[in-house]
C-alpha cells in the first residue's frame, strides 16, 4: 500500500511545536521536511523500511516526501519542526539532542522562535543511523532461557547488531553492560524462586550459575543477601 500524503504544508518558514503522541501512525509522507526529538519517552520509527528511533538523547531529520510510520506510548512528547524541502534536510539522518535543542520546548512556536530553532536542531551534532534495541523482546528471550550461556554475541544477534555496537547501544539506554543487564534480570528471577520456596542447587542451575555457591556469592555482592537469610527463605 503506498503510503498517504498530507495536503497541508507548514507555513513558510518553520514551524515548531510540542506535541503528544500515544500508539501506532500508519506510514505517511509530508511535502515538507520534520526534525524531532523526544522531551520525554521514545517514538519507534520506520522511514522507508528503514528502523529508526527518536529519543531524549537522539533526534532525526525526516526529508519531504519520505514515508514514515511510527508507534509511541502514551507519555511520548516530542518537540517537532516542519521545515521547508532544502538540501540541508534532503536526507535521513540522526542528530544528538544538545542543551539547545532541549531548549526550544520554552518559547512557544512563534515564527522567529520555530526559525531559530530549525537552525539550532541543523547545527547539532550528526550521529549515526542505529537499530534499535527492544527491551522487552530482549527481557522476554533472556527469561525464556536464563540458564542459557548468553554471551554479548547472542544478545546482540537478536537485534542484528556487532557485539561492540549492542554493547555501547544498550549501556546507552540502561546504564548497564550486557553482562551486567543479564546478571540483574538472573538475580531478580532467583531472588524469586527462593522466595517461593526452590532449593538454592536448583535455583542456581534454573538461572545459568553452576553452583549454589556461587549464585549465593552473587547474591550478596549484588543484592546484599548472605548465608543466613538465604537457608531462612529455604526453610
Amino acid at each position: 500500500m503506498s503510503p498517504a500524503r498530507t495536503a497541508s504544508t507548514p507555513p513558510p518558514g518553520a514551524r515548531c511545536t510540542v506535541r503528544r503522541y500515544s500508539g501506532e501512525y500508519a506510514a505517511h509522507a509530508h511535502e515538507h521536511a520534520q526534525l524531532m526529538f523526544a522531551l520525554n519517552g521514545r517514538m519507534e520509527l520506520e522511514i522507508e523500511g528503514r528502523a529508526a528511533f527518536a529519543d531524549t538523547s537522539s533526534g532525526v531529520i525526516i526529508p519531504a516526501g519520505m514515508a514514515h510510520g511510527f508507534l509511541a506510548p502514551p507519555d511520548a512528547r516530542m518537540l517537532v519542526v516542519d521545515a521547508p524541502a532544502s538540501r540541508a534536510t534532503d536526507r535521513l539522518q540522526r542528530f544528538a539532542v544538545t542543551a539547545a535543542c532541549r531548549d526550544l520546548a520554552i518559547g512557544g512556536s512563534r515564527g522567529d522562535r520555530a526559525d531559530t530553532g530549525l537552525q539550532v536542531l541543523l547545527a547539532a551534532p550528526q550521529v549515526l543511523l542505529r537499530r534499535t534495541i527492544d527491551l522487552a523482546r530482549l527481557d522476554a528471550a533472556l527469561d525464556a532461557a536464563l540458564h542459557a550461556p548468553w554471551t554479548n554475541a547472542a544478545m546482540a544477534a537478536l537485534f542484528h547488531l556487532s557485539p561492540q555496537r549492542f554493547h555501547a547501544r544498550l549501556l546507552e539506554l540502561t546504564g548497564s553492560t550486557p553482562q551486567a543487564y543479564l546478571r540483574a534480570r538472573r538475580l531478580a528471577e532467583a531472588m524469586l524462586l527462593v522466595a517461593h520456596g526452590m532449593a538454592l542447587e536448583a535455583v542456581a542451575l534454573q538461572v545459568g550459575y553452576s553452583s549454589a555457591s556461587a549464585l549465593g556469592v552473587a547474591l550478596k555482592r549484588e543484592r546484599g543477601l548472605g548465608a543466613r537469610r538465604l537457608r531462612g527463605r529455604e526453610a
